[in-house]
């Protein structure tokens, strides 16, 4: 045996875990599918511009240690998420809050839109809801449904909200104050110069293999270390041999426009169904760029097949269920360790990625 730890997968999960190894003498070798490291949180460099390839991803937490663990590695600016919806050719401040509601309805206190909400509440006569679209009318009423919920969700799950668990959606926040803080954490901010030197740090004084297939190739990998983390989909490290676990999969458009300044905001929400794309991200306002152009990416939500690329767990009950029986089998492993959003089966954001990952470090280390 040549190292300690066989890591799958370079993105946050197992570079936190091969950070923390390396640091108490033990040996890692992290292999990785893609040809560049840092996963989901890969950001590249492209006329001076830090484009988030897989999407937008904003750090913020309200665990200390988590923040204190990330800042090691990187300084944080001041970017505070503040989304726009889009519905037709009106636009919305996210989360809902006083602003969302003073532009929907002309009013302009909290009385006034609690009781337009409760009173379309009212009106539904709603008590059981049976499916997505009766339970999120049951909490914020038809205006707010029908601009900013309905069209974006059907975009996310490509089906109709009737069609679609009323569990999906448990809670809908609204909030009457004019704070367009998106997130409630304490902690917030995005890496200056991007998510990519965080990761490479992580790894310094581990060997890293790119364009490495573990599947493809387990058994001359598996024999180089006492023990593997793997951080890769739990349902094909069996070969799916229970059933395929589903997933949402996102598809991106990104251009390079000979503009300074596309939209004004880093995420603009587009809410209505005809629109095909659920949001367009302008990357250079993450960082508050003033480079003489821009570049911008539409995302595309989309049913995942074996082959694409998994970002959302379809955490319904079916999907749950078979997870439970991987897991049955993932925790009869001597020498298998499951970790990460693909390995546990559920939408991490990355304060949990990195804390799941130290719990881990503490265990095992």
């Amino acid at each position: 045996m040549k190292y300690d730890y066989l890591i799958v997968g370079a993105g946050l999960f197992g570079a936190v875990f091969a950070h923390e190894a390396v640091k108490k003498g033990r040996t890692c070798l992290v292999v990785e599918r893609r040809g560049h490291i840092a996963g989901n949180i890969y950001t590249e460099e492209i006329s001076g511009i830090q484009v988030h390839r897989y999407g937008a991803h904003i750090f913020h937490t309200s665990d200390k240690k988590v923040w204190e663990y990330v800042n090691r590695f990187a300084e944080f600016n001041q970017y505070i998420n503040s989304p726009i919806a889009r519905y037709k050719d009106e636009l919305y401040n996210l989360p809902f809050n006083m602003n969302t509601f003073s532009k929907m309805w002309g009013i302009a206190t909290p009385e006034e839109a609690q009781k337009i909400i409760a009173d379309q509440i009212a009106d539904l006569h709603i008590t059981q809801p049976r499916n997505l679209e009766e339970q999120a009318l049951s909490l914020v009423g038809r205006d707010v449904y029908e601009k900013l919920i309905k069209g974006y969700t059907e975009k996310q799950w490509g089906r109709d909200c009737r069609e679609l668990p009323s569990f999906i959606i448990r809670r809908l926040p609204l909030r009457f104050t004019y704070d367009n803080n998106y997130f409630n954490d304490r902690y917030q901010g995005i890496p200056i110069g991007g998510y990519t030197r965080i990761v490479e740090k992580l790894l310094e004084g581990t060997e890293v293999r790119l364009n490495t297939d573990y599947l493809a190739h387990r058994a001359e990998l598996d024999a180089l270390a006492e023990k593997v983390v793997y951080t890769g989909m739990i349902d094909q490290f069996y070969d799916y041999c229970l059933g395929v676990l589903e997933y949402r999969s996102v598809r991106f458009e990104t251009e390079e426009l000979e503009q300074e300044n596309y939209q004004g905001n880093a995420v603009v929400n587009y809410t209505e169904r005809e629109v095909p794309y659920t949001r367009i991200i302008e990357h250079k306002h993450f960082e508050f760029g003033k480079q003489p152009v821009t570049i911008i990416s539409r995302e595309y939500s989309s049913e995942w097949k074996k082959g694409d690329e998994p970002y959302y767990p379809v955490n319904n009950e079916k999907n749950d269920g078979l997870y439970e029986e991987y897991k049955a089998k993932a925790e009869g492993e001597k020498r298998v360790i499951f970790g990460g959003r693909l390995g546990s089966y559920r939408y991490y954001d990355m304060d949990k990625v990195i804390a799941s990952a130290l719990e881990l470090c503490a265990r095992e280390l």
